[in-house]
């Protein structure tokens, strides 16, 4: 095997899984190790994939938060199911276009408050933080997903599109919404002739899911197969942030399926209750998307999922990528059959 950059065939890898309004039965899930105790479970099935080289995005914080520059393959180590993997090819990725998936929810409970109003704030936050050259598309969701605009770079279509998302109304599939529109950005960017951008789905909603059939641990899976991170903003009353500290309430960190699934993918999730906070998490997420580091690794021979592992050599770095990908053909036919 020689040292190659991978070019994932997304569209190959997508193939494989059923559309979310289709799935029965068990889809596959994050190693037990990363799943909260409640969902201490093995992957319920694995696909072949047409790759025998892994990429990875990886972004680096010092202990202060900032973003750390200049390293080099040698300032990394990837490990998987443990074992050390010796890296292939490496990058910086200090320019290019960047690809946002703008997710919107418009389920009933956006409708109680301000909730659509500060989710439209922090879209045209996001708006605001991207360059010429990047792009970006608008869905919107309930139980079903609809794509309000195509990705562009026209700034004005895309805040013309946030004004036509429609009324909030009906149950959420939240979790279905996701792993639907991470399958539409891996699709769209794997197309002849384009260049590679690096690509996000950012989820805007109250974090509420009562119709999906997937389950976070299940989208997270498909994201993380194919390297798409996702990023959730909780817009929520000032009330209900748990970061809020007030009289006989201590400071709680955001815990859940939410946040996990965003992890799981190399994503974040934040939660904005105050002008300032969309403004903060919008810049985050475009400037982490700006200060990627793309690693590649020989794929196991091995079926099934294989939790990863990034981490940088230096004491006090932080690394987020995804936790893991998919691989062998053993578990092909399995997962053929459920998604029947």
């Amino acid at each position: 095997m020689t040292g190659r950059f991978l070019v994932l065939n997304a569209a190959m890898v997508l193939s494989l899984f059923p559309a979310p309004g289709t799935v029965e039965g068990s889809a596959q899930q994050p190693p037990a190790a990363q799943q909260p105790p409640a969902a201490q479970q093995p992957p319920a099935a694995t696909f072949r994939s047409s790759i025998d080289v892994v990429s990875v995005s990886a972004v680096v914080r010092d202990r202060k938060g900032r973003f750390v520059e200049h390293l080099d393959r040698k300032d990394f180590i990837v490990a998987e199911s443990g074992q050390t993997r010796p890296i292939l090819d490496f990058r910086a990725q200090t320019d290019g276009p960047v690809k946002l998936a703008l997710l919107v929810d418009i389920s009933g409970s956006m409708r109680i408050g301000t909730k659509t109003v500060d989710a439209r704030q922090v879209a045209r936050h996001l708006f605001g933080a991207l360059k010429a050259g990047d792009e970006a598309a608008v869905f919107s969701f309930d139980t079903r997903l609809d794509r309000v605009t195509p990705f562009t770079s026209d700034l004005s279509v895309l805040d013309a599109a946030i004004g036509k998302v429609g009324t909030p109304y009906g149950q959420t599939s939240l979790y279905d919404a996701v792993a639907e529109t991470a399958r539409i950005v891996a699709a769209e960017g794997s197309a002849p002739g384009r260049i590679p951008q690096r690509s996000a789905v950012v989820v805007l909603t109250d974090g509420i899911d009562t119709r999906s059939r997937l389950t976070s641990q299940q989208v997270s899976t498909i994201a993380s197969s194919i390297d798409i991170p996702v990023y959730i903003v909780a817009v929520m009353a000032p009330i209900d942030d748990p970061r809020q500290v007030g009289v006989g309430r201590e400071r709680e960190a955001v815990t859940g399926p939410l946040p996990d699934l965003a992890r799981w993918t190399g994503g974040e999730m934040f939660t904005a209750s105050a002008p300032a906070h969309a403004s903060v998490a919008a810049r985050q997420i475009v400037d982490e998307l700006r200060h990627q580091y793309m690693i590649a690794f020989e794929a196991s021979n091995r079926a099934g999922w294989r939790p990863l592992e990034v981490r940088a050599r230096e004491p006090g770095l932080t690394v987020r990528a995804r936790s893991g990908y998919s691989s062998g053909a053993s578990g092909m036919t399995e997962i053929a059959l459920k998604s029947r």
